[in-house]
Order: C-alpha cells, then structure tokens, then sequence
C-alpha cells in the first residue's frame, strides 16, 4: 500500500488521486530539505557507528577479564543500555545543557570550555552522536565476549611467542577473529543509523537551523505534520533503496577484510 500510496497525492482525509511518479521528481529534484537531512542522517551515521562498535568492543575486552566480580561489572556496564529511547533523550538533553549541564561541568573540572551542544549547529549532531556511548555496554558488548571467548589461546600465545604485546594481540589476533562480529554491527548500526528518530524528535525537533533534520524525522513531517502521506511514502521507499545500496556495497567490501575460522577472506 506505501508503493502505491507514494504514487499519489493521499492527505489522509481524501481518496488517494494518482499522480504518477511526481512525488518522487519533487523529492528527488525539487526539496531542498531531502539534500538536508540525507547529509545530516550521513555525517551522524559516520559519527556513531565508530564510536558504537568501538566503544562496545573495547568494554568487551574489559570485561571479558579473568578478574574477581567479573560479572557484577557485566552487569553494570549492560544495565544503562535498558533505558528506553524517549528517557535517555530527556536525560541527555538536561546533560548537555550549557550551563549546568554535567558534561559542560565535567569538561570545566580539566580546563575545557564547554560547547553549547544541542544549541548549536556545529555540535547538535556530535552531541546526539555522542549519546551512542551510553549503551555501549548493551547487545553489541554481550556478543562481542562471546565472540571473545571463542578466540583459542594459542593464538595469543604464539604473538606473545613472537615479542608482540598487548596491542599486537588485539591488533593481529582479536580484531581478525572478530571480523564477522564487527561486519555484523556495522550493517546493523549503519541500518539503525539511517532510522534516527526519538533522539532529534524529543531533543531538538531538527534544529537548531535543521541541522539536526535527520531524514525520518523529515518523513515524520510530512506524514503527521503536513499530512502528505503519498510524498512521505515515496521518501520511505527511497529510504530503503539508499539502505539497500549501502548494504550491498558493505557486503562487496566485506569480502576483503572479514576473515571467517581464521582463514583468507571469503
């Protein structure tokens, strides 16, 4: 029905008049706002997903430790990742607010000049970017030690062996090994990405000046504010091409680096 709504003029509250492909020539070709919030959802997905997947790996290796109360710390780390979206956004928002906002505070305590954050438009989108490190501890860091400890020892062993320290482990057997683990997120994260929504809808509501009109924000606009249904289907079906696309180059790309039972690329 949203293919066929996207190839009308629908409001809701009159029949669907058939158009034909105008609400893709107008989008496409006419909207200033589409150019907008595709570059505002890409540098935000280019922002997060490094700081998502690197921050969870990092806090699975941490805790993929042989120490005492181990899981005690499992579970701290897991437990901020179970706040609902609309909570964490309110928290945030009181977080980086720039005069008593306890980032700002925080940065204060070391001689840092706080920005002003979601006040900005140089620091909207690194701001809500940023938030991605608040669950960093959730399902990404739960399958990464699990993939960890999957990892034989005598891999780590033979580095040692060779001289090699702490970073040419991670770096010459972890990483390799948690290739396809890594591979997975990324599709995952950048999928996640391009869906954006709770975030700049409870925190900024795309500004400030649009700089944080994240693209299905935008549809959100145009389907409930404005009542274009058939534009904001046509919007939805371009969305899933451009995820489409991306997903098959990042399987293209993948065969290069992704390394399954330590073998060659497949």
């Amino acid at each position: 029905m949203s293919l066929y709504y996207s190839l009308c003029q629908y409001d809701v509250l009159r029949i669907p008049q058939y158009i034909g492909l105008e609400n893709y020539r107008e989008l496409l070709f006419e909207d200033p706002y589409f150019g907008i919030s595709i570059w505002n959802t890409l540098v935000y997905t280019i922002l997060r997903v490094p700081l998502a997947i690197g921050g969870s790996l990092i806090l699975a290796v941490l805790a993929n430790q042989a120490v005492r109360g181990i899981k005690f710390f499992r579970t701290v780390y897991f437990l901020p990742s179970i706040v609902t979206g609309v909570v964490l956004s309110v928290i945030w928002m009181w977080m980086f607010n720039p005069q008593i906002g306890l980032v700002n505070t925080a940065l204060g305590w070391i001689g840092l000049p706080g920005p002003l954050w979601l006040q900005s438009t140089a620091w909207s989108k690194p701001g809500i970017a940023l938030m991605s490190l608040w669950g960093v501890g959730g399902a990404r860091m739960i399958v990464f030690i699990a993939a960890l400890q999957g990892i034989p020892s005598s891999l780590y062993e033979s580095v040692e062996i060779d001289g090699g320290g702490w970073w040419a482990r991670f770096w010459h057997v972890t990483v390799p090994m948690l290739s396809p683990v890594i591979f997975l997120w990324s599709v995952l994260e950048i999928i996640f990405s391009f869906q954006v929504f709770t975030e700049a809808y409870v925190m900024t509501k795309g500004g400030p000046l649009d700089s944080t009109l994240f693209y299905n924000l935008y549809l959100y606009f145009k389907a409930f504010d404005d009542y274009e249904m058939g534009y904001a289907s046509a919007m939805a079906w371009i969305l899933l091409v451009i995820t489409l696309a991306v997903t098959m180059l990042q399987f293209k790309l993948g065969k290069r680096w992704v390394h399954y039972t330590g073998g060659a690329p497949e």
